[in-house]
């Protein structure tokens, strides 16, 4: 397809590293393909909830140590969909926000923006948020 506007802005992928859909993760990496742009697989974190108790803060060592986990994380997720889609260009993005507004941010020049919905079938709080503050289409898959 050589539709400029079609092909326009990379694929925004919202993934948790921890338990990846495969059915929004499949949709991203085909509409990467078939638009021959950039997937950006975004994964977003929290602090551990012990990190509130300490009186200090947290240690940079420490912080740096379970990024460098969620990191991880990511790439071994991705590793599989990597060798399906050879083509694709990936771009691991690993951010210490909320779901939502980890992709909000990014959809920022995205020409789509992926999220998988809840198995009860409502749109949960990461589509809803990227709904009404996002700057690209949103498309909801199935887990």
């Amino acid at each position: 397809m050589n539709n400029t506007a079609y092909q326009a802005g990379e694929v925004v992928l919202g993934v948790d590293a921890r338990d990846p859909a495969e059915g929004p993760v499949r949709f991203a990496f085909d509409c990467a393909l078939l638009r021959g742009v950039r997937l950006r697989a975004v994964h977003a974190w929290r602090l551990p909830s012990c990190t509130a108790e300490l009186p200090f803060g947290i240690p940079e060592e420490d912080r740096g140590a379970w990024e460098d986990h969620e990191v991880q994380l990511l790439s071994d997720a991705l590793r599989p969909w990597r060798e399906k889609y050879p083509e694709v260009e990936v771009l691991e993005d690993v951010r210490l926000l909320s779901p939502g507004d980890a992709l909000a941010r990014r959809s920022a020049g995205a020409g789509l923006v992926v999220v998988g919905r809840s198995r009860g079938g409502e749109l949960g709080a990461t589509a809803r948020k990227v709904l009404r503050e996002g700057r690209a289409p949103l498309v909801v898959v199935p887990l």
